[in-house]
């Protein structure tokens, strides 16, 4: 359902949430579409087909942009004088857009969006050849933060992940990023079919080669709806492997100054990545594109939405302003879990004042749950702070559902 001015009115009438200020604001925009599916990948993304089903074009990019910017237009009346902190360009693989229109699109938000000085724009890159040579130009058209979906150095694991990059394109697009770029991340994967200690350590060892900022790492998991969960791979690490590969990761990363700052995240001072902080610290976001999610706040509530998945379907449905599939009121009781969902991923944890500005409620409303946790070893409370012990950060599900 498309939002009129009258539902702005609406969702600025009273309520039972008193939220005393409003959280940072980011944007997420949603390019879905690759190469190829990769086998584990459960995010909206499409084999690389516009609207016409034939390869994308510059053009049928140039006609999702102008979709991106009347769904942006739409909106706008829920964040209206609010500054956007930080700018993520998802996907799918943004890369394969040409750097002109990434640019047209960055100066279309600009024009649209008060951003603050430093706003953090971060664009996913694939190492292909044929987006490594476009690195130079997004640097030009306004992105300062790429973040390369690498996987692996070891060409029989990228065989193995369904990935149509090569070994050694990925360390020919880390080397370029590095050239152009103050901040970017290596996403990494580990817990791969047929991978032991030593393959791990070889892919680690070749990541931090490069210095790098941030670094991403992810356990391989079977989403459900993927070609994985069907046909699981063979060969897949113990349990009990994954967690001496997470500690060889945790160790050899420390080594090269890098700081694990949240269950996924390591990276150099002042290099974390502002955007997913937000997500993590319950901030508001706004996302356009097909299948884009957002989370607002409101003074007296927290509301959710998401656009339509299909791409076709979502650029028609953005050109008469119908491109919102759900939108819809989060639930006081379900807010607590909300906000530990991600608050609780970071390693140094939260102001246990920030509860209560992000969600609208008393801390009394987890306060039983905190001690729990407390009783349990899973976190400490000192003053205003909750903070995951290594226990909770091991054992993040069990911490996570107290407060379900």
């Amino acid at each position: 359902m498309a939002l009129s001015p009258f539902d702005v009115q609406h969702l600025m009438r009273a309520g039972t949430l008193q939220l005393q200020s409003l959280p940072p604001l980011s944007l997420y925009i949603h390019l879905p579409w690759c190469i190829k599916k990769c086998p584990y990948c459960d995010f909206n993304s499409h084999e690389q087909k516009g609207p016409d089903g034939q390869v994308l074009s510059a053009d049928d990019q140039k006609a999702y942009v102008q979709a991106l910017l009347a769904d942006l237009d739409q909106s706008l009346g829920l964040i209206w004088g609010r500054k956007v902190q930080s700018i993520f360009i998802g996907g799918g693989t943004p890369s394969l857009f040409e750097p002109s229109v990434i640019d047209e699109l960055i100066s279309q938000i600009r024009a649209r969006l008060p951003l603050v000085a430093d706003c953090e724009i971060t664009l996913e890159a694939n190492p292909g050849t044929f987006e490594k040579n476009r690195f130079k130009a997004f640097k030009h058209a306004g992105v300062n933060r790429l973040s390369i979906g690498v996987q692996s150095f070891n060409d029989s694991n990228l065989k193995a992940l369904g990935r149509v990059h090569n070994a050694q394109q990925a360390i020919e697009a880390v080397d370029e990023a590095a050239t152009h770029f103050e901040t970017f991340n290596i996403d990494l994967m580990y817990a791969l079919p047929h991978q032991d200690l030593s393959a791990l350590a070889l892919d680690l060892k070749q990541a931090l080669s490069f210095t790098p900022p941030h670094l991403s790492i992810y356990h391989l998991t079977l989403e459900p709806n993927t070609y994985f969960a069907k046909y699981p791979p063979k060969d897949l690490p113990s349990e009990d492997m994954a967690y001496e590969m997470l500690d060889l990761i945790t160790h050899e990363t420390q080594d090269k100054g890098l700081t694990r700052y949240e269950v996924s995240a390591f990276s150099k001072k002042n290099h974390q990545c502002f955007h997913n902080l937000n997500y993590w610290q319950f901030g508001d976001y706004l996302g356009i594109g097909a299948g884009a999610h957002s989370k607002l706040s409101f003074p007296h509530r927290v509301v959710r939405q998401i656009r339509v998945r299909e791409p076709k379907l979502y650029m028609e449905k953005a050109s008469e302003s119908h491109c919102v599939a759900k939108h819809e009121e989060v639930d006081r009781k379900n807010l607590p879990f909300e906000f530990m969902l991600g608050a609780l991923r970071l390693k140094n944890g939260f102001e246990l004042s920030t509860f209560t500005e992000r969600t609208g409620l008393p801390l009394s409303s987890v306060q039983k749950a905190l001690e729990e946790a407390k009783v349990k070893k899973l976190i400490t409370l000192e003053g205003d702070h909750a903070q995951p012990t290594e226990l909770g950060f091991d054992f993040l599900n069990d911490l996570q559902s107290l407060f379900l």
